[in-house]
């Protein structure tokens, strides 16, 4: 049937119990005459207790020991998930990542992956063994254990899968990928299929399913994804079209486009406001080269020329925990940008749909704004591209605000 790696979050292997579940599901690919490798999470709540060890041990550890100390918990499972497998009688080991290898630069505690030598794991799958690999970890040029920064478990997999040519489910505690959060619309629905733009989008705008690095690397390798629910049934049979939980796959793969997908918010947003800045050539540089080396993402960005033509407001976006560090950097920098006031605010959510029909369709936007003013939502910024219209709001209206959007796309007619 093929390679096929399955990859295990950290609710869906909480516990032994849960373990035994998850090796369930191993069990039936296992049967299909898949080779599988599994990728395991640590268990639910054990990286932020390794964390929080580190942090009370020195607030500004060794980031090498750190690594050392968070990626422990992925071992333990990986330990356990391989004695739970062989207690079902299916021949399975543990692959820590350095022993893959699973090779990475050496940045601690946000490596990227550079290369994974597979030819061993490879060579035990194809003789039957099941291999259990950690996940959120690997080697760096220095032998040193790195790890991938949170929600790295998702990247190894693709990675993993990607090496073996296989294909990828991540298994979790949803069973796919609804039109909107199914907590503030009752009535947003599980979609078979999604591109790997419209994930992306979906990923890097808040949805919380899949990290987007590993869908940016799905998308690079061509490894088809899905995402399934580790507490559905292990024998749930299979669709002949698109099987359980949501495919995320290339657009030509998708029959009927809608036009829109999916509706998306965040509520982790500051807004930071320069007002009169001098408007000349590398006033941009400026303001966002400083941010940039602190390693702060800004989001949406508007810039207002003034009347005179000599100055001009500047606002944008950013997570609102990096706000304090933002503000800091910029008045570090007040002479050099040249500014004349520093506004900043929290109490604000982006909003966002997302669907890769809006290319060939007029009026999506239009349609979005007129829906917001007719429930009296006012807009603060606007920001597109191809395949998205996000909009700064007031935090307090984000919930209408999806209801009114996933209506007014009639997602909740599909």
């Amino acid at each position: 049937m093929g390679r096929l790696v399955m990859k295990f979050g950290g609710t869906s292997v909480a516990g032994l119990e849960e373990i035994r579940n998850a090796a369930r599901h191993v069990a039936r690919e296992v049967a299909a005459g898949h080779q599988v490798a599994v990728v395991v999470s640590a268990m639910a709540g054990q990286t932020d207790r390794l964390v929080g060890l580190s942090t009370e041990a020195a607030p500004m550890h060794d980031a090498r020991e750190y690594d050392a100390i968070v990626a422990s918990g992925e071992q333990v499972t990986a330990g356990l998930m391989a004695i739970v497998l062989q207690e079902q009688g299916i021949p399975a080991r543990s692959w820590a990542g350095w022993q893959v290898p699973i090779r990475t630069d050496g940045v601690h505690a946000a490596a990227r992956i550079t290369a994974i030598e597979a030819d061993q794991m490879r060579k035990r799958m194809e003789q039957g063994q099941v291999a259990v690999v950690t996940g959120f970890q690997g080697i760096g040029p220095d032998q040193r254990i790195t790890t991938l920064g949170r929600g790295g478990s998702d990247t190894s997999a693709v990675a993993i899968a990607a090496a073996l040519e296989a294909a990828c489910d991540i298994y979790t505690d949803v069973d796919g990928i609804y039109t909107t959060d199914p907590r503030i619309v009752p009535e947003a629905h599980k979609m078979p299929k999604i591109s790997y733009e419209e994930m992306l989008e979906l990923a890097s705008l808040g949805a919380k399913v899949l990290q987007t690095r590993s869908v940016e690397l799905a998308m690079v390798h061509g490894v088809k994804l899905r995402v399934r629910s580790s507490f559905e049934p292990a024998d749930v049979p299979e669709n002949a079209n698109t099987g359980p939980g949501t495919l995320v796959c290339d657009e030509e793969d998708i029959v009927e486009q809608q036009v829109v997908s999916g509706i998306t918010y965040s509520k982790d947003e500051a807004q930071i406001s320069l007002r009169r800045v001098r408007d000349k050539p590398g006033v941009s540089a400026a303001i966002f080269g400083p941010l940039a080396e602190a390693e702060i993402s800004v989001d949406m960005i508007v810039q207002n020329v003034s009347a005179d033509g000599e100055t001009a407001n500047l606002t944008f976006t950013l997570a609102t925990k990096d706000l304090p560090r933002a503000l800091e950097v910029l008045e570090g920098a007040k002479e050099k940008i040249g500014f004349g006031e520093l506004n900043h605010a929290t109490g604000v959510a982006k909003v966002s749909v997302i669907g890769i029909g809006m290319r060939s369709h007029a009026g999506v936007a239009s349609q979005m704004f007129k829906a917001l003013a007719d429930k009296g939502i006012n807009i603060q910024l606007i920001t597109t591209s191809e395949i998205k219209i996000s909009v700064l709001i007031d935090a307090a209206y984000t919930e209408l605000a999806v209801r009114v959007l996933h209506s007014a796309y009639e997602l909740d007619k599909t």
